[in-house]
């Protein structure tokens, strides 16, 4: 089949079924013109027909195909996207996936449309009438359940345990319990990630996104306190498990990040069920567009002041820093980057990811390089950052360029119709 813009042509054909050789004329065009059709004509020139000839001619007559008087590019259109058609539940998704291909209102007014909903909503019924299948009603979001609601308290539970027993505890004991209380938010972030709101579309499994998320935050647990020590010659020991130590641990940013899980989780809820409403209402593209893009910016400024909220009880709570900067910089990325994932576009996270873990454990690597002879001058731009700013300044500007990125990033990709699309029926 040819490009689309030679199926969304509302032209006659130029008589693609007229023959060009005598012997495809049926027998009906090779009769003689009637008097009727041709007045000029007079009876006398007529040729006559016996009765006895009249059932042979008419035995050997055979119907002639009818001719299609124009072009239906709608149904071209519907057989290239045969298979959105079939499995579409209703217009709105054949609507999203015909915006996904390419196809813009301005493209839909060359089918004989205003818009691609109107499109859409042709394709539809006209599958339905041919298959039988029952008009269905505007797409909801999934209701909110029992299960991930709960799946989401439970990073933020179990790491305020995990923090409590650490500070609890002495020697090796907490040691022990510092990596029993690792592990144990690991498994329930990962559990908490595949179920609800912040799961992926294709319930797949977590990729290298993941691996760099946990990385981030080991980061803002460890990295701001081995990167002062760094610079200042150390360090001297490791980590004993309070903010007072040779290699300083600041609990409070990843406290409340676990904490923030569950409002992330009903954020995102809230944004997806009101854009798949606005889906509903919508009658263009760009309307659609221009109304769910205050809803993304207003869930993400309610994240984070869900976020900004909670550093400020974790902090009164565990009487350290706040660490306003870098806890909301980096909670900022890590919720663009699940809501780009959730809405199907996992790779810009990914790299986004990947690119600010690498910035960050290339400043530590710069630091302790630069004491390698004729290497000095590696760490004069991290050490000039923590003398200026503090050893946060180095993770809050590059969570806050990754997040500014992300955020523009999401203001194209999750206004469009498709990202809002029901999801396919499990087969």
């Amino acid at each position: 089949m040819t490009g689309l813009g030679e199926l969304d042509r509302p032209e006659t054909p130029t008589s693609p079924e007229i023959p060009t050789s005598p012997g495809a004329w049926d027998a009906g065009s090779e009769q003689a013109p009637s008097p009727a059709a041709h007045p000029e004509t007079t009876p006398a020139t007529t040729p006559a027909t016996t009765p006895a000839s009249a059932p042979e001619a008419a035995a050997d007559r055979k119907p002639s195909a009818p001719r299609r008087g124009a072009a239906d590019p709608v149904k071209a259109l519907m057989h290239r996207h045969r298979e959105l058609c079939e499995r579409a539940v209703d217009p709105l998704e054949i609507a999203a996936g015909l915006e996904a291909h390419g196809i813009t209102d301005r493209t839909a007014a060359r089918f004989r449309h205003r818009d691609v909903f109107s499109l859409a909503e042709e394709m539809y019924a006209r599958v339905s009438r041919d298959g039988g299948a029952s008009p269905s009603s505007a797409p909801v979001a999934p209701r909110a359940r029992a299960d991930w609601a709960l799946l989401t308290l439970l990073p933020g539970t179990l790491c305020a345990a995990a923090v409590a027993a650490v500070h609890l505890t002495h020697g090796r004991s907490r040691l022990f319990v510092a990596a029993a209380g690792t592990l144990a938010v690991a498994l329930a972030l990962r559990a908490a990630l595949r179920r609800g709101p912040l799961s992926r579309p294709d319930r797949s499994a977590p990729g290298r996104a993941t691996t760099w998320t946990a990385w981030l935050l080991a980061y803002a647990v460890l990295g701001n306190g081995l990167l002062d020590s760094a610079v200042a010659g150390g360090p001297d020991g490791l980590p004993t498990g309070t903010a007072d130590g040779p290699w300083p641990l600041t609990a409070v940013p990843v406290l409340a990040l676990t904490l923030a899980c569950a409002p992330a989780a009903w954020t995102a809820h809230l944004f997806t069920a009101r854009a798949r409403r606005k889906l509903a209402a919508s009658r263009g593209l760009e309307d659609f567009a221009a109304a769910v893009r205050p809803l993304l910016l207003g869930a993400f400024a309610l994240f984070l002041a869900a976020l900004a909220a909670l550093l400020t009880l974790c902090a009164a709570v565990l009487d350290e820093p706040a660490a306003y900067a870098e806890a909301l910089t980096l909670g900022a990325l890590l919720f663009l980057a699940r809501l780009l994932t959730t809405h199907g576009f996992p790779y810009a996270p990914a790299v986004v990811l990947t690119a600010t873990a690498t910035i960050q454990a290339g400043a530590l690597a710069a630091v302790f390089t630069s004491r390698l002879p004729g290497c000095g001058f590696l760490a004069t731009p991290v050490e000039t950052l923590v003398t200026t700013w503090g050893a946060g300044s180095v993770p809050t500007l590059a969570c806050g360029a990754a997040a500014l990125a992300l955020l523009v990033h999401a203001a194209r990709k999750l206004t469009r119709a498709s990202a809002h699309a029901p999801p396919e029926p499990s087969r």
